[in-house]
């Protein structure tokens, strides 16, 4: 506990009663995996995991990373969930036909892990579900120990009625094996801190509308001509329109990316290679495909996490962007991570 009530300290502000209970549970955790670090493999019982969930801005992330820190560990692994779940599909495809395949798989990218921090574990993709069911249960029967974050507690994991049946027997092993605590509270401290000093690469970015030339030309940008136009490969061989390429930066509309079905396995490809993006035609989301939502919602995600610098340009202002019906199912957690882009308007289209 100490050490999260001095990383507050030193970051400038107090942890909130929430915050205190579940710095409590991740304390004891972080107690166990140090105790136990030199019997994993040997018959001891693996601490027991710990499933934390709230609202975007409660403070998941940097609980967790102080955690990390403070454990003294080497085989510990801390990864994004799209990004572990992107390497595990090509693990899994170089070992297909084995029965054990999801056991390799896990086990080439895992090595000897005995602590392991997922950040921000959802399940929207039907497709997926039961795949990463047995993901999960590799990761237990190897006998790591599993750290997890989320914005959904395990029941409301695959929200789509349509398919969330399926996925029950995984949230009962997960209420099973791990504690689940929730951070609660009603503060978004993420949205409160956004007017401060830039953190990040993706803070450093911006919100503009409608898009004029003055706007963009602020921001070293000029409009894309025809000609810039090329065709950039994702994964699988595929390629997706690009508005124009620049070196680091590349330039999309959002109809080319978001009304195709791309994967975050693709957002995350283009990142790869591309650390400065530009977004144009961010409609109003609540007019458009839900699926195209969603995938913008995913992509907002993967830019965020992987810290790239985005210059998106919607409508309208990004209230109203994010307002009204058929929106993505993280809704909430999008509209925080784009708060933290300055906004820039025109005067004029108020």
């Amino acid at each position: 506990m100490r050490e999260f009530e001095n990383a507050a300290r030193q970051a400038g502000f107090v942890l909130d009663e929430a915050q205190r209970q579940a710095a409590l549970r991740l304390g004891e955790l972080g107690a166990d995996v140090t105790r136990k670090r030199g019997l994993f493999g040997r018959g001891a019982e693996p601490p027991r995991g710990v499933y934390l969930w709230g609202s975007v801005g409660r403070g998941k992330s940097w609980l967790t990373t102080t955690l990390y820190e403070a454990v003294p560990l080497r085989n510990k692994r801390r990864l994004h969930f799209h990004d572990f779940f992107r390497e595990f599909h090509a693990a899994y495809h170089r070992h297909q036909g084995d029965r054990r395949v999801t056991d390799l798989a896990v086990t080439e990218l895992l090595g000897d892990c005995r602590f392991l921090v997922f950040d921000e574990f959802h399940v929207h993709d039907a497709g997926d579900a039961m795949l990463i069911g047995r993901v999960l249960r590799s990761i237990l029967d190897q006998r790591i120990t599993l750290l997890t974050t989320s914005n959904y507690p395990p029941a409301g994991l695959l929200p789509n009625p349509v398919f969330h049946e399926m996925f029950l027997p995984t949230i009962k092993m997960l209420e099973e094996t791990m504690d689940v605590v929730e951070l609660g509270g009603g503060r978004d401290y993420r949205a409160e801190y956004a007017s401060g000093t830039a953190r990040s690469e993706f803070e450093r970015g911006a919100y503009l509308w409608p898009g004029t030339e003055e706007q963009l030309a602020e921001h070293g940008l000029g409009l894309p001509r025809p000609g810039d136009r090329q065709q950039v490969e994702v994964t699988g061989g595929r390629t997706v329109q690009a508005l124009a390429v620049d070196g680091e930066r590349i330039w999309f509309d959002f109809h080319d990316l978001c009304d195709r079905p791309n994967s975050t396995g693709d957002y995350l490809a283009l990142t790869d290679r591309h650390p400065v993006w530009v977004l144009s035609g961010l409609p109003r989301l609540a007019g458009e495909d839900r699926d195209a939502a969603q995938r913008f919602a995913n992509l907002v995600d993967v830019l965020c996490d992987r810290d790239v610098r985005l210059v998106l340009i919607g409508e309208a202002p990004l209230d109203e962007v994010l307002r009204g019906e058929s929106l993505p199912l993280d809704v909430n957690r999008t509209a925080s991570r784009l708060s933290l882009l300055s906004a820039t308007a025109d005067s004029d289209a108020h």
